[in-house]
């Protein structure tokens, strides 16, 4: 398909053109020219004026329900999902049934989903059925496509399986991707930890059990020289830990879930399940030292924490919802609404995730193969069930006017346009 996109701000820190109105023309999945008043006569034009290029979003947390629990999600509506959100790549998380725990779930992951604008990324399991006592078949899921090992939203509680792990995964790069909770602290908690907790009367879970667990974390990678990435830190103690690591050479990343930079717990107040997450939402200090995290580099990237459930599960008393909310079509606008700047829109959101799994990093230029996201920041649009692309509706921005609009995506050849 040939294209232009005319009068666009183009905001890619790879590029040459970053920050550069330029018009941008496509011809056969290729970026052929980028320069001024390139339109010629019956050529299909889209009007970029007001709009951010940016390379591909791509999310490092998004869980999916293939197979197992397609009612919540498949991979169909997932991508679709992904790409009204402006991704054109996932990393997609092994809590499935069956857990994505050795090379046969990685393929049929990998299989079913070529030939899509959206790449699809398996992470595998670190252990078998995300138990935390076998190790998983970490080398033959990373031979059949896997790009990382989770165990999704279960923290690795025993020490010694984690050492294991992280050795065993350096002898051929393998990168370990944990969700930070000592459980032993964190018990049946329900919300942060705070004076809010105490006033709504539910169990709070302490930053303690967060920071303790990522502390052990960073000991062990200093320990093996192994990388360890740290999925969703949500507090201010968390970003001091994570920066010192880093300032002392060691080996360590993390991402923050993009509802944690603009959400607090003082929206609980309504006890609404769709605002229950994991980890809790967390006090105005800790937003702060996540957004500072994220300006000065100790925070890697933004990930969606893309959590699809059905109605009864989230439909029902706060004590006994699920945790989670659906996410990749709302990541855009809780950015812009956090503050962030398209440049640093582009880092976090495309091309650092890409960096962290050792995957290509589109660019936009002349001659590069096209993977690209057009974005209004400024556009407004309504979130609800005829724009909701999920199967699912568990999210506390449902019905609401949301500020920043994908226009387009563009991948492997494929377009597809919003209005």
């Amino acid at each position: 398909m040939n294209l232009l996109i005319s009068g666009v701000t183009i905001v890619d820190p790879n590029s040459k053109f970053n920050q550069q109105i330029a018009d941008v023309r496509l011809e056969q999945g290729r970026i052929t020219a980028i320069g001024s008043k390139l339109t010629v006569k019956g050529e299909e034009v889209i009007d970029g004026k007001g709009c951010i290029l940016s390379p591909g979003f791509f999310d490092l947390n998004c869980a999916i329900g293939d197979p197992g629990f397609e009612t919540r999600e498949d991979i169909a509506t997932g991508t679709e999902t992904a790409k009204a959100g402006g991704f054109t790549g996932l990393a997609v998380l092994p809590q499935t049934k069956p857990v994505i725990h050795s090379k046969a779930e990685v393929a049929y992951i990998v299989n079913k989903a070529k030939n899509n604008l959206v790449d699809i990324f398996p992470i595998g399991a670190v252990s078998h059925d995300l138990e935390g006592k076998e190790l998983a078949e970490l080398y033959d899921m990373k031979l059949a496509g896997a790009v990382a090992f989770s165990d999704g939203s279960r923290p690795i509680t025993d020490d010694g399986f984690m050492s294991r792990a992280l050795q065993y995964a350096k002898g051929f790069d393998g990168l370990l991707m944990v969700y930070p909770e000592n459980k032993s602290i964190a018990g049946k908690s329900q919300i942060n930890e705070s004076r809010n907790s105490v006033l709504l009367g539910m169990k709070g879970l302490p930053a303690l059990a967060e920071e303790m667990h990522i502390s052990r974390d960073i000991f062990l990678a200093g320990y093996h020289d192994a990388p360890v990435h740290i999925s969703n830190i949500s507090t201010a103690g968390s970003v001091l830990l994570v920066r010192k690591a880093k300032k002392e050479g060691l080996k360590i990343t993390c991402d923050v879930a993009a509802h944690q930079l603009v959400f607090t717990e003082e929206l609980l107040g309504d006890f609404d399940s769709n605002y229950k997450v994991k980890p809790p939402l967390r006090g105005k200090a800790d937003v702060k030292a996540l957004l500072a995290g994220l300006k000065d580099g100790t925070i890697d990237a933004v990930s969606s924490q893309h959590r699809p459930y059905e109605i009864e599960f989230k439909n029902v008393e706060f004590e006994i919802a699920a945790y989670g909310i659906i996410a990749l079509q709302t990541v855009l606008p809780l950015l812009l609404k956090a503050g962030l700047d398209a440049v640093q829109i582009a880092a976090k959101l495309a091309v650092n995730p890409r960096k962290l799994l050792g995957l290509a990093v589109p660019v936009i230029e002349e001659g590069a193969a096209a993977n690209f996201t057009l974005y209004n920041p400024a556009e407004e649009w309504l979130y609800n069930a005829d724009s909701n692309f999920s199967k699912s509706a568990n999210s506390p921005l449902m019905n609401k006017k949301l500020t920043g609009k994908v226009k387009l995506v563009y991948n492997n050849k494929q377009l597809q346009v919003y209005g």
